[in-house]
């Protein structure tokens, strides 16, 4: 029995002009190219689920042969995110068309399970756990069910825990490599489409186990830059500092997602650097208190915001680059936005910054409030939802007036001369450290 898995992965911005100034502004793109190269860790631990005995093939999209000529398995699984689940879904209707089976699985697939349903055999919603060896029994008996659910909880406990097949990723040309430790973030923003959508809780792996799958990692590709794939890494700080310990000796360097309040622990801080963390992305979504309100249910972020000038410094000044992410188009943006986040950026010093527009992803609050509320400018617009794309009719500007806004400050952020200017002073912070140690 041979199963393919095939992952597609990678934007590409639908408005133009964005899209063309993305040639002149390569700091805005090398984000975007990054995520794009990274493997697909939900698909290799789907691999590592499958029965030893059967056969399983890892597959980027691009690798494809032509539609006319595709590669022959028994069954394919196939998993993307929103911004290309039309690609997916054309591709599963060409295999089944050929008459192989397909499964979908992902994030977009638990969220808008019965459109997938149109377009393959079973899918599988949820998490991969407690649902792909039940679905690989049941299709080698010829029985495979339209639907499998996945576990919402103890997916890290032994019993249902498995180690990824980084094995799969070798030969082949990643520089970066993805591991997990979380799933899930408990501040649960209402615009977030994160892994807390198809699980019922925040849940941790085992510091051991991540151990484990980074040096599995890291032996299976080149002197690999490790990215977490988490949501937020260090919301359990006692957790971080177990795990930091017990990374030190590995002399990696890596990257994660976490929240601004790692700023308040002096110890984690000096951990997580001597554990080779090179950069934290956070996202401060906006560079004032009031225009946070209300974007979680606890107003945890704007009681954060008076303080994210002393915070980004106490990060950075530990050789931790920030990269900060912003969200424009809130409820409480008008066009001074643009400029006071200009603003903020300089005075921060924050090495690199996200600057994003808010995307109501499908089954978020965020998208049904909006629906509720006549303001998207099309039910479906799944290839738009590269969250540089504007959706939807903004509170207190005009769509207009927010993308034309974006461009501008695109231009003002993401210049080289912007970017050598940040880079000069975070090369000042590490001349310091240096003569310190």
């Amino acid at each position: 029995m041979r199963i393919g898995l095939i992952a597609l992965s990678g934007v590409r911005v639908r408005t133009r002009e964005l899209a063309e100034m993305g040639v002149t502004l390569p700091q805005f793109v090398t984000r975007g190219r990054v995520i794009a190269s990274l493997p697909s860790l939900g698909l290799l631990t789907v691999a590592a689920l499958t029965p030893e005995d059967v056969e399983v093939c890892y597959r980027e999209v691009d690798e494809l042969p032509a539609p006319g000529d595709l590669e022959h398995f028994d069954l394919v699984g196939i998993s993307s995110f929103t911004a290309r689940i039309d690609a997916a879904y054309a591709l599963a209707d060409a295999y089944r068309a050929k008459g192989i089976p397909v499964v979908l699985g992902g994030l977009h697939v638990s969220l808008m399970p019965e459109e997938a349903a149109q377009h393959a055999d079973s899918i599988v919603v949820g998490g991969a756990e407690g649902a792909w060896p039940d679905l690989v029994a049941d299709f080698r008996k010829s029985q495979m069910k339209p639907r499998y659910n996945g576990l919402q909880k103890d997916v890290f406990k032994p019993a249902n825990y498995v180690h990824p097949r980084f094995d799969l990723l070798e030969g082949r040309d990643y520089n970066r490599v993805t591991v997990q430790t979380s799933r899930g973030c408990p501040i649960n923003c209402e615009f977030c489409a994160a892994s807390l959508r198809i699980t019922s809780s925040f849940q941790q792996k085992p510091v051991e186990c991540v151990i484990a799958e980074l040096k599995a990692a890291t032996e299976a590709t080149r002197n690999p830059f490790v990215e977490f794939a988490d949501d937020n890494t260090f919301i359990n700080r006692k957790w971080g500092k177990d795990l930091m310990r017990a990374m030190a000796p590995l002399g990696l360097r890596w990257f994660t997602e976490t929240d601004i309040s790692v700023a308040d622990d002096p110890e984690l801080l000096s951990l997580m650097k001597d554990a080779g963390c090179k950069q934290i992305l956070i996202g401060l979504e906006s560079p004032k208190r009031q225009s946070l309100s209300g974007l979680d249910p606890h107003d945890w972020k704007a009681r954060k915001a008076d303080r994210y000038l002393e915070a980004i410094d106490k990060i950075q000044s530990n050789g931790i680059s920030v990269n900060g992410c912003f969200v424009l188009g809130l409820d409480s943006h008008d066009t001074s936005i643009f400029e006071e986040l200009r603003d903020f950026i300089s005075q921060s010093r924050l090495l690199e910054t996200q600057l994003t527009v808010l995307t109501p992803f499908p089954g978020t609050p965020l998208y049904r409030r909006l629906k509720q509320e006549d303001r998207l400018l099309k039910d479906r617009f799944w290839d738009r939802c590269t969250l540089f794309d504007v959706n939807y009719r903004p509170k207190r500007m005009t769509v207009e007036e927010l993308e034309t806004g974006i461009k501008w400050l695109f231009s003002e952020v993401y210049t080289e001369a912007e970017f050598a200017r940040r880079k000069r002073n975070y090369m000042e912070i590490h001349k310091r450290l240096k003569k310190a140690a």
